[in-house]
C-alpha cells in the first residue's frame, strides 16, 4: 500500500499549493509582477526537486545515465504541460479568480481530462463502448461537484476596519 500513501502525499501538496501559490503571490508586494515572481520561485523549488533529488537517487541506485530519445521528449512534454498549468493557475488568480474556485475546477475537472486521455491512448476492450456507465457518472459527479464547490465557496471574514489610534487624554487640572 506504498502506493497510497504517495497518492495522499500528492493529495495534500497539490491541495495546498494553490492556496500556497496565491499566498506568495500577495507576500511579493507587487500587484503588477507580484504572480510572476512568485512562479519565478516555483521553478526554483521545482529544479531542487525534480533535478537534484532524482539526480541523487539515481546516482545511489548505480543507474545507467543513457535517456532514450522517446522518453526524453515525452518526459519533456509532460513537463511543459505541469509547468503550463501552473502558470495558468497563477494567471487565473491575476485575472480576479480566488484559490477556493480556481483549484476546486482544476481538483475536479483534471481526473476527468487523466481519464479521457487515458482510454484515448490505452482503449479499453471493446473502445469507447467498453467504458462502463459509472464512469461517464462519475465524471458527471466531479464536474457538479466542482461547480457546487465553487458556487458556494464560504466567504471570507470582511477586514476589521482601521481604526485610528485615540487621542490622548489631556492631563486632569487641579
Amino acid at each position: 500500500m506504498n502506493w497510497l500513501f504517495y497518492a495522499l502525499l500528492t493529495v495534500a501538496t497539490w491541495g495546498l499549493y494553490g492556496v500556497y501559490l496565491h499566498s506568495g503571490q500577495m507576500a511579493m508586494a507587487d500587484p503588477v509582477n507580484g504572480r510572476y515572481k512568485a512562479f519565478l520561485f516555483v521553478g526554483v523549488a521545482y529544479f531542487i526537486i525534480a533535478v537534484l533529488a532524482p539526480l541523487v537517487v539515481l546516482k545511489i541506485n548505480g543507474a545507467d545515465l543513457s535517456f532514450p530519445a522517446k522518453g526524453v521528449w515525452v518526459s519533456l512534454f509532460a513537463g511543459a504541460l505541469g509547468a503550463i498549468g501552473a502558470f495558468g493557475i497563477l494567471l487565473a488568480f491575476g485575472a480576479k479568480g480566488t484559490p477556493t474556485v480556481v483549484m476546486a475546477i482544476v481538483f475536479a475537472c483534471a481526473p476527468i481530462v487523466n481519464a479521457i486521455a487515458s482510454i484515448i491512448m490505452h482503449p479499453p476492450k471493446g473502445g469507447w463502448g467498453g467504458v462502463a456507465w459509472q464512469f461517464w457518472l462519475g465524471a458527471i459527479l466531479a464536474i457538479g461537484g466542482g461547480a457546487l464547490v465553487s458556487y458556494y465557496k464560504p466567504a471570507p471574514a470582511p477586514k476589521a476596519a482601521a481604526t485610528a489610534p485615540a487621542a490622548p487624554t489631556p492631563p486632569a487640572r487641579s
